[in-house]
Protein backbone atom coordinates (compact mmCIF):
# COMPACT_ATOMS: atom_id res chain seq x y z
CA UNK A 1 0.00 0.00 0.00
CA UNK A 2 1.52 3.20 -0.90
CA UNK A 3 2.31 5.83 1.34
CA UNK A 4 -0.39 8.25 -0.31
CA UNK A 5 -3.30 5.45 0.25
CA UNK A 6 -2.11 4.90 3.82
CA UNK A 7 -2.83 8.88 4.02
CA UNK A 8 -6.47 8.52 2.96
CA UNK A 9 -7.13 5.80 4.91
CA UNK A 10 -5.59 6.84 8.38
CA UNK A 11 -8.41 9.56 8.08
CA UNK A 12 -11.16 8.38 5.97
CA UNK A 13 -11.39 8.17 1.92
CA UNK A 14 -15.25 8.47 1.98
CA UNK A 15 -16.70 11.67 -0.41
CA UNK A 16 -19.60 12.68 0.91
CA UNK A 17 -21.96 15.51 -1.02
CA UNK A 18 -19.58 18.73 -2.68
CA UNK A 19 -16.94 19.09 -5.34
CA UNK A 20 -13.47 18.43 -4.20
CA UNK A 21 -10.61 20.34 -5.24
CA UNK A 22 -8.85 19.72 -8.89
CA UNK A 23 -6.35 16.67 -8.22
CA UNK A 24 -3.61 17.36 -10.49
CA UNK A 25 -0.84 14.07 -10.95
CA UNK A 26 -0.03 12.68 -7.29
CA UNK A 27 -1.22 14.48 -4.54
CA UNK A 28 0.32 14.10 -1.16
CA UNK A 29 -1.21 12.45 1.92
CA UNK A 30 -4.14 14.11 3.66
CA UNK A 31 -2.00 13.99 6.61
CA UNK A 32 0.87 16.11 5.16
CA UNK A 33 -1.97 18.57 3.35
CA UNK A 34 -3.44 19.12 6.71
CA UNK A 35 -0.86 19.79 8.31
CA UNK A 36 0.87 22.43 5.50
CA UNK A 37 -3.14 23.66 5.61
CA UNK A 38 -2.56 24.42 9.03
CA UNK A 39 0.71 26.38 8.71
CA UNK A 40 0.01 28.66 5.73
CA UNK A 41 -3.27 29.23 6.39
CA UNK A 42 -2.47 30.19 10.46
CA UNK A 43 0.17 32.29 9.33
CA UNK A 44 -1.90 33.92 6.57
CA UNK A 45 -4.67 34.49 9.02
CA UNK A 46 -2.26 35.97 12.05
CA UNK A 47 -1.18 38.37 9.87
CA UNK A 48 -4.20 39.76 8.41
CA UNK A 49 -5.44 39.55 12.47
CA UNK A 50 -2.33 42.43 13.18
CA UNK A 51 -2.79 43.88 10.57
CA UNK A 52 -6.75 44.63 11.46
CA UNK A 53 -5.31 45.51 14.79
CA UNK A 54 -2.98 48.08 13.33
CA UNK A 55 -5.32 49.42 11.21
CA UNK A 56 -7.80 50.03 13.81
CA UNK A 57 -5.09 51.80 16.05
CA UNK A 58 -4.51 54.18 13.00
CA UNK A 59 -7.92 55.01 12.67
CA UNK A 60 -8.44 55.59 15.91
CA UNK A 61 -6.08 58.00 16.45
CA UNK A 62 -6.61 59.34 13.02
CA UNK A 63 -10.14 60.04 13.50
CA UNK A 64 -11.04 59.92 17.01
CA UNK A 65 -7.56 61.06 18.18
CA UNK A 66 -7.73 58.48 20.77
CA UNK A 67 -5.98 54.92 20.98
CA UNK A 68 -7.37 52.00 23.49
CA UNK A 69 -5.10 50.63 25.78
CA UNK A 70 -5.35 48.22 29.14
CA UNK A 71 -4.84 51.16 30.76
CA UNK A 72 -6.78 54.25 28.95
CA UNK A 73 -9.88 52.22 27.55
CA UNK A 74 -12.24 55.41 27.48
CA UNK A 75 -12.11 58.46 25.47
CA UNK A 76 -12.93 60.46 28.15
CA UNK A 77 -10.26 63.09 27.47
CA UNK A 78 -11.14 63.76 23.44
CA UNK A 79 -12.77 66.70 22.87
CA UNK A 80 -16.90 66.49 22.97
CA UNK A 81 -17.23 67.64 19.04
CA UNK A 82 -14.23 65.20 17.98
CA UNK A 83 -15.98 62.57 19.61
CA UNK A 84 -19.51 63.52 18.04
CA UNK A 85 -17.96 64.16 14.88
CA UNK A 86 -15.99 61.20 14.81
CA UNK A 87 -18.39 58.84 15.19
CA UNK A 88 -20.77 60.82 12.73
CA UNK A 89 -17.99 60.58 9.95
CA UNK A 90 -18.08 56.72 10.59
CA UNK A 91 -21.45 55.85 10.45
CA UNK A 92 -21.67 57.98 7.29
CA UNK A 93 -18.86 56.40 5.37
CA UNK A 94 -19.97 53.14 6.65
CA UNK A 95 -23.35 53.12 5.41
CA UNK A 96 -22.14 54.31 1.82
CA UNK A 97 -19.90 51.51 1.66
CA UNK A 98 -22.60 48.92 2.88
CA UNK A 99 -25.35 50.35 0.68
CA UNK A 100 -22.97 50.20 -2.13
CA UNK A 101 -21.49 46.50 -1.90
CA UNK A 102 -25.41 45.33 -1.01
CA UNK A 103 -27.11 47.03 -4.22
CA UNK A 104 -24.31 47.08 -6.51
CA UNK A 105 -22.43 44.11 -6.24
CA UNK A 106 -21.91 40.57 -5.38
CA UNK A 107 -23.01 40.26 -1.77
CA UNK A 108 -20.64 38.99 0.90
CA UNK A 109 -21.66 36.13 2.47
CA UNK A 110 -22.04 35.47 6.35
CA UNK A 111 -19.21 33.18 8.12
CA UNK A 112 -21.66 30.67 8.67
CA UNK A 113 -22.77 30.41 4.81
CA UNK A 114 -19.12 30.13 3.72
CA UNK A 115 -18.79 26.98 6.13
CA UNK A 116 -21.56 25.81 4.40
CA UNK A 117 -20.12 26.00 0.96
CA UNK A 118 -20.90 29.48 -0.20
CA UNK A 119 -17.84 31.65 -1.59
CA UNK A 120 -16.58 35.10 -0.50
CA UNK A 121 -15.84 37.22 -3.02
CA UNK A 122 -11.93 38.77 -2.74
CA UNK A 123 -12.47 42.44 -2.85
CA UNK A 124 -16.16 43.04 -1.80
CA UNK A 125 -15.11 40.63 1.67
CA UNK A 126 -11.86 42.76 2.17
CA UNK A 127 -13.68 46.35 1.69
CA UNK A 128 -16.76 44.73 3.88
CA UNK A 129 -14.03 44.18 6.92
CA UNK A 130 -12.09 46.80 6.42
CA UNK A 131 -15.22 49.06 6.66
CA UNK A 132 -16.33 47.08 10.02
CA UNK A 133 -13.10 48.24 11.70
CA UNK A 134 -13.35 51.57 10.65
CA UNK A 135 -16.79 51.90 12.35
CA UNK A 136 -15.97 50.61 15.49
CA UNK A 137 -12.50 52.79 15.15
CA UNK A 138 -14.44 55.99 14.83
CA UNK A 139 -16.97 54.93 17.46
CA UNK A 140 -19.94 52.99 16.59
CA UNK A 141 -21.55 51.20 18.91
CA UNK A 142 -20.77 47.36 17.40
CA UNK A 143 -18.49 44.32 17.90
CA UNK A 144 -15.41 44.30 15.34
CA UNK A 145 -14.68 40.62 16.21
CA UNK A 146 -16.84 39.67 12.68
CA UNK A 147 -14.52 41.35 10.64
CA UNK A 148 -10.75 39.03 11.40
CA UNK A 149 -13.35 36.07 11.27
CA UNK A 150 -14.65 36.98 7.83
CA UNK A 151 -10.94 37.45 6.70
CA UNK A 152 -9.87 34.04 8.14
CA UNK A 153 -12.93 32.28 6.41
CA UNK A 154 -11.93 34.09 2.73
CA UNK A 155 -8.44 33.06 3.22
CA UNK A 156 -9.76 29.55 3.75
CA UNK A 157 -11.62 29.05 0.86
CA UNK A 158 -9.35 30.67 -1.28
CA UNK A 159 -6.63 28.21 0.23
CA UNK A 160 -8.58 25.33 -0.47
CA UNK A 161 -9.39 26.54 -3.85
CA UNK A 162 -5.79 26.31 -4.62
CA UNK A 163 -4.77 23.37 -2.99
CA UNK A 164 -5.16 21.46 -6.03
CA UNK A 165 -2.08 18.61 -5.01
CA UNK A 166 -2.84 18.14 -1.22
CA UNK A 167 -5.04 15.16 -1.09
CA UNK A 168 -7.85 16.87 1.22
CA UNK A 169 -11.41 15.69 0.53
CA UNK A 170 -14.16 17.77 -0.24
CA UNK A 171 -15.20 17.77 3.71
CA UNK A 172 -12.02 19.13 4.50
CA UNK A 173 -13.46 23.16 2.71
CA UNK A 174 -15.88 23.29 6.15
CA UNK A 175 -13.06 22.35 8.40
CA UNK A 176 -10.69 24.38 7.00
CA UNK A 177 -12.67 27.70 6.71
CA UNK A 178 -13.82 27.33 10.18
CA UNK A 179 -10.73 26.86 11.73
CA UNK A 180 -9.26 29.83 9.94
CA UNK A 181 -12.22 31.85 10.95
CA UNK A 182 -11.60 30.71 14.70
CA UNK A 183 -8.20 31.64 14.25
CA UNK A 184 -9.01 34.95 12.92
CA UNK A 185 -10.79 36.00 16.09
CA UNK A 186 -7.87 34.54 18.22
CA UNK A 187 -4.99 36.20 16.46
CA UNK A 188 -7.05 39.27 16.80
CA UNK A 189 -7.94 38.76 20.81
CA UNK A 190 -4.29 36.99 21.18
CA UNK A 191 -6.72 33.78 22.83
CA UNK A 192 -5.88 30.49 20.94
CA UNK A 193 -8.78 28.55 23.26
CA UNK A 194 -11.24 30.86 22.24
CA UNK A 195 -10.74 30.85 18.32
CA UNK A 196 -10.76 26.85 19.00
CA UNK A 197 -13.71 27.00 20.63
CA UNK A 198 -15.61 29.51 18.33
CA UNK A 199 -14.87 26.81 15.40
CA UNK A 200 -15.74 24.12 17.00
CA UNK A 201 -19.00 25.28 18.91
CA UNK A 202 -20.63 28.01 16.77
CA UNK A 203 -19.44 26.58 13.58
CA UNK A 204 -18.64 23.15 13.07
CA UNK A 205 -22.01 20.64 13.41
CA UNK A 206 -19.66 17.18 13.95
CA UNK A 207 -16.70 17.25 15.33
CA UNK A 208 -14.27 14.54 15.62
CA UNK A 209 -9.84 14.36 16.64
CA UNK A 210 -8.80 15.83 12.64
CA UNK A 211 -11.28 18.85 13.59
CA UNK A 212 -10.23 19.71 17.13
CA UNK A 213 -6.12 19.16 16.34
CA UNK A 214 -6.37 21.35 12.99
CA UNK A 215 -8.31 24.33 14.69
CA UNK A 216 -6.59 24.35 17.84
CA UNK A 217 -3.23 24.22 16.06
CA UNK A 218 -4.28 26.89 13.38
CA UNK A 219 -5.65 29.19 16.25
CA UNK A 220 -2.25 29.00 18.68
CA UNK A 221 -0.18 29.63 15.33
CA UNK A 222 -2.62 32.87 14.60
CA UNK A 223 -2.09 34.06 17.74
CA UNK A 224 1.42 33.85 18.06
CA UNK A 225 1.71 35.54 14.24
CA UNK A 226 -1.00 38.07 15.46
CA UNK A 227 0.48 38.92 19.13
CA UNK A 228 3.82 39.24 17.28
CA UNK A 229 2.48 42.01 15.38
CA UNK A 230 0.26 43.67 18.42
CA UNK A 231 1.85 42.37 21.72
CA UNK A 232 0.50 39.99 23.98
CA UNK A 233 -0.66 42.18 26.54
CA UNK A 234 -4.32 41.30 28.45
CA UNK A 235 -7.41 42.82 26.68
CA UNK A 236 -9.05 43.81 29.86
CA UNK A 237 -7.20 44.95 33.53
CA UNK A 238 -8.19 43.23 36.38
CA UNK A 239 -7.65 42.25 40.23
CA UNK A 240 -5.38 39.78 41.70
CA UNK A 241 -7.35 38.09 44.31
CA UNK A 242 -7.31 34.90 44.41
CA UNK A 243 -11.42 32.98 43.99
CA UNK A 244 -12.66 31.93 47.38
CA UNK A 245 -14.87 29.06 47.37
CA UNK A 246 -17.19 31.85 49.05
CA UNK A 247 -17.67 33.47 46.06
CA UNK A 248 -19.50 30.76 44.67
CA UNK A 249 -22.82 32.12 46.50
CA UNK A 250 -22.31 35.06 44.14
CA UNK A 251 -22.06 32.62 41.28
CA UNK A 252 -25.56 30.71 41.97
CA UNK A 253 -27.24 34.76 42.24
CA UNK A 254 -25.15 35.92 39.03
CA UNK A 255 -25.49 33.10 36.70
CA UNK A 256 -29.34 32.96 36.07
CA UNK A 257 -29.73 36.69 35.89
CA UNK A 258 -27.03 36.83 33.22
CA UNK A 259 -28.61 33.70 31.51
CA UNK A 260 -31.83 36.09 31.42
CA UNK A 261 -30.27 39.25 30.44
CA UNK A 262 -28.17 36.96 27.72
CA UNK A 263 -31.55 35.47 26.36
CA UNK A 264 -32.61 39.21 25.99
CA UNK A 265 -29.88 40.97 24.32
CA UNK A 266 -29.49 37.95 22.04
CA UNK A 267 -33.63 38.26 21.26
CA UNK A 268 -33.19 41.66 20.63
CA UNK A 269 -30.13 41.54 18.20
CA UNK A 270 -31.64 38.48 16.44
CA UNK A 271 -34.53 41.03 15.40
CA UNK A 272 -32.26 43.84 14.71
CA UNK A 273 -30.20 41.46 12.24
CA UNK A 274 -33.72 39.86 10.75
CA UNK A 275 -34.74 43.62 10.07
CA UNK A 276 -31.21 44.65 9.13
CA UNK A 277 -31.95 48.16 6.35
CA UNK A 278 -30.47 47.17 3.42
CA UNK A 279 -31.92 49.91 0.94
CA UNK A 280 -31.05 53.31 0.53
CA UNK A 281 -32.53 53.52 3.40
CA UNK A 282 -29.61 52.49 5.32
CA UNK A 283 -27.58 56.04 4.82
CA UNK A 284 -29.93 58.49 6.73
CA UNK A 285 -30.51 55.89 9.11
CA UNK A 286 -26.97 54.52 10.05
CA UNK A 287 -26.06 58.10 10.24
CA UNK A 288 -28.54 58.80 12.15
CA UNK A 289 -27.81 56.05 14.99
CA UNK A 290 -23.86 57.02 14.30
CA UNK A 291 -25.19 60.37 15.71
CA UNK A 292 -27.73 59.46 18.67
CA UNK A 293 -24.41 57.10 19.64
CA UNK A 294 -22.06 60.17 19.54
CA UNK A 295 -24.78 62.88 21.77
CA UNK A 296 -25.17 60.09 23.96
CA UNK A 297 -21.16 59.79 24.35
CA UNK A 298 -21.07 63.38 25.28
CA UNK A 299 -22.57 62.36 28.72
CA UNK A 300 -21.47 58.27 28.63
CA UNK A 301 -18.00 58.19 26.47
CA UNK A 302 -18.53 54.37 27.46
CA UNK A 303 -20.90 53.54 25.19
CA UNK A 304 -18.78 54.18 21.98
CA UNK A 305 -16.80 51.36 20.45
CA UNK A 306 -16.84 47.85 20.58
CA UNK A 307 -17.65 47.25 24.38
CA UNK A 308 -13.91 47.66 26.00
CA UNK A 309 -14.58 50.56 27.68
CA UNK A 310 -17.89 50.24 29.29
CA UNK A 311 -16.63 46.29 30.41
CA UNK A 312 -13.42 47.78 31.70
CA UNK A 313 -15.81 50.20 34.04
CA UNK A 314 -17.02 47.01 35.74
CA UNK A 315 -14.17 45.64 36.05
CA UNK A 316 -12.88 48.37 37.85
CA UNK A 317 -15.17 49.42 40.28
CA UNK A 318 -14.28 49.47 43.95
CA UNK A 319 -16.19 48.53 47.03
CA UNK A 320 -18.21 51.58 48.28
CA UNK A 321 -17.03 52.53 51.68
CA UNK A 322 -19.30 54.46 54.66
CA UNK A 323 -22.97 52.76 55.09
CA UNK A 324 -24.81 55.27 53.37
CA UNK A 325 -27.35 53.88 51.20
CA UNK A 326 -26.72 56.77 48.58
CA UNK A 327 -23.46 56.42 48.14
CA UNK A 328 -24.11 52.63 46.80
CA UNK A 329 -26.74 53.44 44.71
CA UNK A 330 -25.10 55.96 42.61
CA UNK A 331 -22.79 53.48 41.13
CA UNK A 332 -25.19 51.11 40.50
CA UNK A 333 -27.54 53.00 38.99
CA UNK A 334 -24.94 54.45 36.49
CA UNK A 335 -23.79 50.84 35.63
CA UNK A 336 -27.23 49.91 34.84
CA UNK A 337 -28.20 53.28 32.71
CA UNK A 338 -24.46 52.46 30.67
CA UNK A 339 -25.76 48.77 30.21
CA UNK A 340 -28.94 49.86 28.88
CA UNK A 341 -27.46 52.54 26.66
CA UNK A 342 -25.04 49.99 25.40
CA UNK A 343 -27.48 47.39 24.39
CA UNK A 344 -29.88 49.64 23.06
CA UNK A 345 -27.27 51.96 20.74
CA UNK A 346 -25.62 48.21 19.84
CA UNK A 347 -29.52 46.85 18.44
CA UNK A 348 -30.37 50.20 16.62
CA UNK A 349 -26.35 50.07 14.68
CA UNK A 350 -27.60 46.54 13.44
CA UNK A 351 -31.03 47.21 12.45
CA UNK A 352 -29.86 50.60 11.00
CA UNK A 353 -27.43 48.53 8.75
CA UNK A 354 -24.25 47.55 10.51
CA UNK A 355 -22.63 44.73 9.99
CA UNK A 356 -20.64 43.96 13.39
CA UNK A 357 -20.61 41.48 16.21
CA UNK A 358 -22.25 41.44 19.31
CA UNK A 359 -19.48 39.34 21.57
CA UNK A 360 -17.65 42.50 23.32
CA UNK A 361 -20.49 44.37 23.16
CA UNK A 362 -22.01 41.11 25.39
CA UNK A 363 -18.87 41.33 27.38
CA UNK A 364 -19.54 45.27 28.65
CA UNK A 365 -23.13 44.29 29.29
CA UNK A 366 -22.28 41.50 31.54
CA UNK A 367 -19.16 43.48 32.95
CA UNK A 368 -21.64 45.98 34.20
CA UNK A 369 -24.65 44.27 35.29
CA UNK A 370 -21.64 41.83 36.98
CA UNK A 371 -20.68 44.73 38.89
CA UNK A 372 -23.81 46.29 40.09
CA UNK A 373 -24.97 42.98 41.65
CA UNK A 374 -21.86 42.53 43.58
CA UNK A 375 -21.89 46.45 44.63
CA UNK A 376 -25.98 45.43 45.77
CA UNK A 377 -24.35 41.72 47.61
CA UNK A 378 -21.08 43.62 48.76
CA UNK A 379 -23.57 46.31 51.41
CA UNK A 380 -24.19 42.31 53.23
CA UNK A 381 -20.78 41.11 52.08
CA UNK A 382 -18.27 43.28 52.62
CA UNK A 383 -14.51 42.92 50.62
CA UNK A 384 -16.14 40.80 47.74
CA UNK A 385 -13.92 41.73 44.81
CA UNK A 386 -15.78 43.57 42.10
CA UNK A 387 -13.82 42.53 39.75
CA UNK A 388 -14.35 39.02 40.14
CA UNK A 389 -18.47 39.93 39.65
CA UNK A 390 -17.71 42.29 36.38
CA UNK A 391 -15.82 39.18 35.15
CA UNK A 392 -18.07 36.42 35.92
CA UNK A 393 -21.23 38.30 34.70
CA UNK A 394 -19.08 38.85 31.38
CA UNK A 395 -18.43 35.43 30.91
CA UNK A 396 -22.17 34.01 31.81
CA UNK A 397 -24.30 36.67 29.73
CA UNK A 398 -21.63 36.20 26.74
CA UNK A 399 -21.88 32.42 27.42
CA UNK A 400 -25.86 32.97 26.88
CA UNK A 401 -25.79 35.43 24.46
CA UNK A 402 -24.03 33.29 21.95
CA UNK A 403 -25.02 29.81 23.27
CA UNK A 404 -21.24 29.11 23.35
CA UNK A 405 -20.33 28.38 26.70
CA UNK A 406 -16.49 27.12 26.56
CA UNK A 407 -15.94 29.87 23.97
CA UNK A 408 -17.10 32.43 26.54
CA UNK A 409 -15.47 30.45 29.59
CA UNK A 410 -12.27 30.40 27.58
CA UNK A 411 -12.55 33.81 26.35
CA UNK A 412 -12.76 35.97 29.64
CA UNK A 413 -10.24 34.03 31.20
CA UNK A 414 -7.24 34.27 28.29
CA UNK A 415 -7.82 38.12 27.63
CA UNK A 416 -8.19 38.47 31.22
CA UNK A 417 -5.13 36.41 31.90
CA UNK A 418 -7.09 34.99 34.77
CA UNK A 419 -5.67 32.13 37.12
CA UNK A 420 -6.69 28.50 36.64
CA UNK A 421 -8.61 29.29 39.86
CA UNK A 422 -10.69 31.04 38.10
CA UNK A 423 -12.06 28.04 35.66
CA UNK A 424 -14.12 26.88 38.94
CA UNK A 425 -16.25 29.78 39.20
CA UNK A 426 -16.60 31.13 35.56
CA UNK A 427 -17.70 27.77 34.51
CA UNK A 428 -20.53 27.45 37.07
CA UNK A 429 -21.40 30.59 36.32
CA UNK A 430 -21.69 30.36 32.55
CA UNK A 431 -23.57 26.55 33.04
CA UNK A 432 -26.59 27.84 35.30
CA UNK A 433 -26.49 31.40 32.34
CA UNK A 434 -26.70 28.74 29.57
CA UNK A 435 -29.06 26.54 31.41
CA UNK A 436 -31.41 29.60 31.47
CA UNK A 437 -31.20 30.70 28.45
CA UNK A 438 -32.06 27.28 26.80
CA UNK A 439 -34.91 26.77 29.28
CA UNK A 440 -36.16 30.26 28.18
CA UNK A 441 -35.88 30.08 24.60
CA UNK A 442 -37.40 26.52 24.32
CA UNK A 443 -40.49 28.33 26.42
CA UNK A 444 -40.82 31.20 24.10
Amino acid sequence: MTQAMQGREEFGADRRGGIDPPQVGRSLPRFWGLALSVLVLGSLVGLSSGLLALFFEWIQRTVLGFVESPGVSTPSQVPTLRRVASVLIGGLVASLIWWFLRNRTRKVPSVGQVVKGADMPVWQTVLHVLTQIFLVATGGSIGREVAPREAGAMLGGIWWRAASRLGLRKDDRSLLVAAAAGAGFAGIYIAPLTGTFFGIEVLLTGVDMTAVLVTLSMSCLATLVGGSIKGFDSYYLVGHDSFSPWFMVFVLLAGPVMGLAGAGFRWLTTWAQNHRTTGPAIIWQLTGVALLTGLVSIWMPEVMGNGRALAQVGMSQHAVSGDSLVALLIPVCALLIMALAKAALTTATIRAGASGGTLTPSIALGSSLGAAMGLVVSWWFPGLPLWQCAVLGAAALLAASQSAPLMAMSMLMEVCHLPVGGFMPLGFAVALSVAVSRLLRKGA
